[in-house]
């Protein structure tokens, strides 16, 4: 445990600051098909509404409904896509479980307030797997 805690990065500190503000949080593909589907669908929505708790992926008010488009890596789903770097494992953990317990919390009370929430996982949308949005 020791080795793998100390190895050291590739990359210096500031090209791994670089490369990781590169990624982003919202806006992904995933999200812009699903929203491309609801779109084709004929619904309409609100993005990343402040009023809500965690700002929402896409907000349906007419269905008092939410969709969370979540990375399988960042959100810790358990499929091939989400498998922790093997390095600075414990950073990872730590990192992707309070990705999940924050998403829980605002979940709920997402629900308390009566809204519905949908969660759509970035490999069902590669996997072009988007028609639990049928349901809406």
């Amino acid at each position: 445990m020791y080795i793998l805690a100390n190895m050291v990065d590739k990359f210096t500190k500031k090209v791994r600051s670089k490369i990781m503000s590169s990624i982003k949080s919202k806006n992904t593909w995933p999200e812009k098909e699903v929203r491309s589907y609801l779109h084709r669908h004929g619904y309409r929505f609100v993005l990343h509404d402040k009023r809500l708790p965690g700002k929402p992926d896409i907000v349906l008010p007419k269905y008092k409904t939410v969709v969370e488009v979540n990375g399988c890596f960042w959100h810790g789903h358990k499929c091939k896509r989400s498998k922790l770097p093997s390095t600075n494992k414990k950073f990872w953990e730590k990192k992707i479980n309070n990705n999940i317990r924050r998403f829980k919390k605002n979940s709920l009370s997402l629900r308390q307030k009566g809204w519905r929430v949908i969660v759509i996982w970035e490999c069902q949308v590669k996997k072009g797997n988007i028609k639990k949005l049928d349901s809406i």
